[in-house]
C-alpha cells in the first residue's frame, strides 16, 4: 500500500502539477467573425460598380398657404393722410400710375349729388416699390394726404355713441377712439384698398383676367340677375354706376329723394372676374369664395355676399342648378353657371360672379336717441358730411378686393404643380 501511495505521488509531480493557467488562445470566434466580413463584403463589392433600382416615395411642391400679395393699410379718416403697403407684388409687371388714379378717382368723395359733398383731391403718391414704370419686387409704399377735414362737426359727439355706427365697439375694445369722422372705422380707410387693387387690376389685366362691379340696386329697385350680355363699358356712364340706364335713372332719383328727407338707403353691388383660369383657389379653409366673401365682408356697411345661385338655389331641386359639363375642341365648360364659376373652392374657369349687400348709411340728417360713455341718454343730432349711399362709390372697392384676391390666388397656385 504504501509503495502504490508513493508511486501515485511522484507520478502526479512528473505530469507537472502546477496552479498556473494554461497560456492558450481560442481563435474560433475570430475566424467566425472573419468569415462573415468576408461573405459581407463579396457581397456588397459589386454593389459599388452596379446599381440597384429601389422604389422611393415621389415627392411633390407643398402649396403656398399663406397669402402672397398683401396690403396693409394706416391712417384715419381726419389724420394728415392715409395709405397702404403692398407686399409681394412680383418684379418687372409695367404700371400704369395715370390708371390708378382714376380708379381713385371713382371712389373720392364729392364726385356727384348723391355723394358725400366732402372735397378731396385723392391724389396718390408713391413712396417706394416702383422704378422707371415699373414694379421692382419690393415693397410698394403710397400715401394719400388728406385735405378737407371738418373735425368741428363731430364734436358733439365725441362723448357719445352713435346708432349702428362703431363708437361704442372701438371705445370697448380699444379704451379709446378718435371721433374725428370715424377715425379708423371710417369707409376713408378703403382709399388705400382701391389703390392696392388698381395694381392688380393692371397685373390681371396683362393676364387676360380683368375685375368689375356695378350697381345691381338701390333699395328696392333691382337689376335682372347676373348675366354675360352685361355691357361693362357703360357701368361708368351714370353716377351711380348702373349699367342699365333705365334703371340708373330710377336709382339716381330714389337716392336724391332719400337724401332730401334726411335719410339713407343701402343696395347691391354685383361683382364679376372674367377669364379666370381654372385650377385658382383651395379645396379646404382657403377656398377661392371664402376668400372672396372675407375680404366683400371686410369692406365698411357690408351685410351680405352670395355667389353663383346663391340663397335661391336654396329653394330649387338639385336637377335645376347642377351645372353640366361639356367639351367642345378640348375646352371644358358647363352648360349653365349657378356654381358661379368656383366649384369646391376652386376656379372651374366660367366668369366669377357673386352679389355684396351694403346696409344704408348709419350717420342720418336726423335726430336719434342713443346714451353716452356715462350710460345717460343722449339725443344724437346728425351732422357733418355724408353719403345718402354708399353704393355707387364702392363699386371701385368691390373691383379692387375682387382684383387682389384673384391675383393673390393666381400667384399662390404657381406653386401647386410643376
Amino acid at each position: 500500500m504504501a509503495g502504490f501511495t508513493r508511486d501515485k505521488v511522484q507520478t502526479a509531480r512528473r505530469r507537472g502539477h502546477s496552479n498556473r493557467p494554461i497560456a492558450e488562445i481560442n481563435v474560433t470566434p475570430f475566424v467566425d467573425v472573419t468569415l462573415v466580413l468576408l461573405i459581407i463584403f463579396m457581397v456588397a463589392a459589386p454593389l459599388l460598380t452596379v446599381g440597384v433600382s429601389i422604389d422611393l416615395p415621389k415627392t411633390f411642391i407643398l402649396p403656398v398657404t399663406d397669402n402672397i400679395f398683401t396690403l396693409t393699410t394706416f391712417g384715419e379718416s381726419h389724420g394728415p393722410a392715409l395709405g397702404g403697403i403692398i407686399d409681394g407684388c412680383p418684379a418687372g409687371v409695367s404700371i400704369d400710375l395715370s390708371e390708378v388714379q382714376l380708379e381713385l378717382n371713382r371712389r373720392k368723395p364729392g364726385q356727384s349729388k348723391i355723394t358725400t359733398q366732402r372735397k378731396e383731391t385723392d391724389q396718390i403718391e408713391f413712396l417706394s416699390g416702383l422704378f422707371e414704370g415699373k414694379t421692382l419686387g419690393t415693397p410698394i409704399a403710397f400715401q394719400i394726404l388728406n385735405s378737407d377735414q371738418k373735425s368741428k362737426d363731430y364734436t358733439h359727439i365725441k362723448d357719445s355713441y352713435r346708432p349702428s355706427h362703431a363708437d361704442y365697439t372701438y371705445a370697448v375694445k380699444y379704451g379709446t377712439r378718435d371721433y374725428r369722422g370715424g377715425g379708423r372705422s371710417s369707409a376713408r380707410e378703403t382709399i388705400a384698398r382701391v389703390a392696392a387693387g388698381a395694381v392688380a387690376k393692371q397685373i390681371l389685366k396683362q393676364l387676360g383676367v380683368y375685375a368689375h362691379a356695378y350697381v345691381s340696386g338701390i333699395g328696392g329697385l333691382q337689376m335682372a340677375p347676373f348675366t354675360n350680355n352685361i355691357d361693362f363699358s357703360r357701368i361708368d356712364d351714370t353716377i351711380v354706376r348702373c349699367p342699365d340706364k333705365l334703371m340708373a335713372d330710377k336709382m339716381i332719383a330714389h337716392i336724391d329723394s332719400i337724401r332730401l328727407s334726411g335719410d339713407t338707403v343701402g343696395g347691391v353691388i354685383t361683382g364679376v372676374a372674367l377669364n379666370v383660369p381654372a385650377g385658382i383657389g383651395a379645396p379646404v379653409f382657403d377656398k377661392l369664395h371664402a376668400d372672396l366673401a372675407k375680404a366683400m365682408m371686410s369692406i365698411n356697411a357690408v351685410k351680405g355676399f352670395e355667389y353663383g345661385g346663391g340663397f335661391e338655389m336654396c329653394t330649387r331641386k338639385g336637377s335645376e342648378v347642377n351645372d353640366i359639363f361639356v367639351s367642345e375642341d378640348n375646352l371644358v365648360s358647363t352648360k349653365t353657371n349657378y356654381s358661379g364659376g368656383i366649384q369646391g373652392g376652386i376656379s372651374n374657369g366660367e366668369t366669377i360672379y357673386f352679389r355684396v349687400a351694403f346696409k344704408p348709411v348709419a350717420t342720418i340728417m336726423r335726430d336719434q336717441l342713443s346714451i353716452d360713455n356715462k350710460g345717460e341718454e343722449v339725443l344724437i343730432k346728425g351732422k357733418g358730411r355724408h353719403d345718402p349711399c354708399v353704393v355707387p362709390r364702392a363699386v371701385a372697392i368691390v373691383e379692387a378686393m375682387t382684383a387682389m384676391v384673384i391675383l393673390d390666388h393666381y400667384l399662390r397656385n404657381k406653386s401647386t404643380k410643376v
